[in-house]
């Protein structure tokens, strides 16, 4: 927990230990500083460092992912708009933690919606023949998802590795912290290994009837209640990790690996309002044969982010 990066001695007064800075002999200089609860204030402070000094990884977390809110100005103006609007380049990451988790509309959805809304890239361009490289160049910011720890750590490590500099906003989990099944191996963040923009169905799909899409924590509730009811084969599920910008070869390639007759689906746990559902839609009827619509599943549109009830997908996803 960030509350707890330093431990104070109890007994001895004045005296601290911050483990954080006592990993290695080699290690660079780590420090942690409070500041006040303004979220404006701090997210253009931080914002500004990431400009001064675009070697550092720079990383803002909110307590709840909507609680940027109040420094909406901050991202319209500056992080979203910066390199078209001011000229400058910044490798802010802005983490936002995200999840339908029963704790009440103030602290559910980081209002994936509104980012995605801000993305400069044409819904209706399928971006044959550009490379991922230059989609990231043309990208405003990169928006992702993720769920597991190897492509969060690639995520981050990217960041620093790219030879330009884009925001990255990251929708970051909740409960995943303590999900038994969202772990990953050492072997998958050796040399040789990269951050994965999907994440296809790794079992064998010339059975699939259905293949689900999803991005977030919303997969671990799927595969649970695929796994329950015995459903391995008939329904294959893809987790979009980067939605922004969009992996659009990528998703070409996975459609492919299926029967002609799949039926294609879009599950989300925020409202249909809200979260990736109208950004993600036209995109993939991209990919899709003529005429074919992407189906969407979960819950109907909300003024409300959530009620307060500990819900999870509704069991009939995988009808």
């Amino acid at each position: 927990s960030l509350r707890h990066p330093v431990l104070d001695d109890q007994d001895v007064d004045g005296k601290v230990y911050n483990p954080l800075q006592n990993l290695s002999s080699s290690q660079q200089k780590y420090s942690v500083s409070n500041s006040s609860l303004s979220e404006f204030g701090v997210l253009g402070f931080e914002l500004g460092f990431s400009q001064h000094n675009p070697n550092s990884l720079v990383c803002w977390e909110a307590q709840f992912g909507d609680f940027f809110n109040t420094a909406q100005p901050i991202v319209d103006q500056f992080i979203s708009s910066g390199q078209d609007k001011w000229y400058r380049q910044s490798n802010l990451v802005m983490l936002l933690p995200h999840g339908m988790e029963g704790m009440g509309p103030e602290h559910s959805s980081a209002r994936m919606e509104r980012f995605l809304q801000m993305c400069n890239d044409d819904e209706d361009c399928k971006y044959e023949g550009v490379s991922s490289d230059q989609q990231l160049w043309d990208c405003n910011w990169q928006i992702m998802n993720v769920t597991t720890p190897a492509n969060m750590f690639h995520a981050l490590r990217r960041q620093m590795y790219m030879k330009f500099r884009k925001p990255l906003v990251i929708f970051t989990p909740k409960s995943l912290l303590r999900h038994p099944l969202a772990r990953s191996s050492f072997d998958e963040m050796i040399p040789g290994t990269s951050f994965k923009p999907i994440i296809p169905e790794s079992n064998d799909v010339t059975k699939t009837k259905k293949l689900i899409l999803c991005s977030g924590k919303a997969y671990y509730d799927l595969f649970e209640e695929r796994a329950q009811r015995g459903l391995e084969e008939e329904i294959a599920i893809t987790r979009i990790e980067q939605l922004h910008p969009f992996p659009h070869s990528l998703i070409e390639e996975e459609l492919r690996r299926y029967p002609q007759d799949t039926q294609v689906s879009w599950v989300q746990e925020e409202h249909k309002n809200a979260g990736a559902w109208s950004y993600v839609k036209p995109r993939v009827e991209n990919h899709l044969s003529l005429g074919t619509e992407l189906e969407y599943i979960g819950r109907g549109p909300a003024a409300s982010a959530a009620t307060g009830k500990k819900k999870k997908v509704p069991t009939a996803t995988l009808r």
